[in-house]
C-alpha cells in the first residue's frame, strides 16, 4: 500500500518522458542529409537527398547563402548528391536549401551556419556548460524536478511512524 503512491508518481513522470520520445525521433526523419549541420564560412557541405525519384540521375539545388549546385546520383542507389562551398564572408544563421528533381519534387530543409570556423585546442574544464539553448535548459530543469520528486518520496517514507508501516 504505501508504495501505491510512490509508484504512480514515477509512472506518470516516466509517462510524460515517453510521450516526448516520439516527437523527438519524428524531428530527424528527412529524406534530406546535411553534412555538416553546423557549418562555418567557407566549408564545403555536402546534400544528399533520397526524396527523388529512384530513377533519377539528375537534380538542381539552391542554398540561400551558396548559391546554385548540382545534384548527381551518389554512391547509394536512389540517393543525389551535391556540394557547395559557404562564402568567407557570410555571418551566423540558418541557410534555407531548396532541392529539385523529376518528376515535379521539391524539398526543402534548413541548417545552422556557425560564425567562424573552429580554432585552436578543445577546452576540458570543469566550467559551466556553454549550451544554454532552450533543450539544455528543459532537461535541466526536468531532471532537477525528477530529482526532487524522488528525494521527496524518500524523505516521506522515513517519517512515517513505522508502527504505519506495512
Amino acid at each position: 500500500m504505501r508504495y501505491t503512491h510512490i509508484s504512480a508518481g514515477i509512472g506518470l513522470a516516466l509517462g510524460a518522458l515517453g510521450l516526448q520520445i516520439p516527437a523527438a525521433a519524428a524531428a530527424d526523419d528527412s529524406d534530406v542529409r546535411i553534412d555538416p549541420w553546423n557549418a562555418h564560412p567557407g566549408s564545403t557541405v555536402t546534400v544528399s537527398t533520397s526524396a527523388c525519384d529512384p530513377d533519377a540521375d539528375f537534380g538542381k539545388g539552391r542554398s540561400e547563402m551558396g548559391g546554385d549546385f548540382q545534384l548527381f546520383a551518389g554512391d547509394e542507389e536512389g540517393v543525389l548528391t551535391g556540394q557547395f562551398q559557404i562564402p568567407e564572408g557570410a555571418g551566423p544563421g540558418s541557410d534555407t536549401i531548396t532541392l529539385k528533381c523529376p518528376p515535379l519534387t521539391k524539398v526543402t530543409e534548413t541548417y545552422q551556419v556557425t560564425g567562424r570556423s573552429p580554432t585552436g585546442s578543445v577546452s576540458a574544464g570543469f566550467g559551466p556548460s556553454e549550451d544554454t539553448s532552450p533543450e539544455s535548459m528543459r532537461l535541466a530543469l526536468g531532471s532537477g524536478l525528477l530529482v526532487a520528486a524522488a528525494a521527496g518520496g524518500v524523505v516521506r517514507m522515513r517519517r512515517r511512524p513505522t508502527d504505519n508501516r506495512t
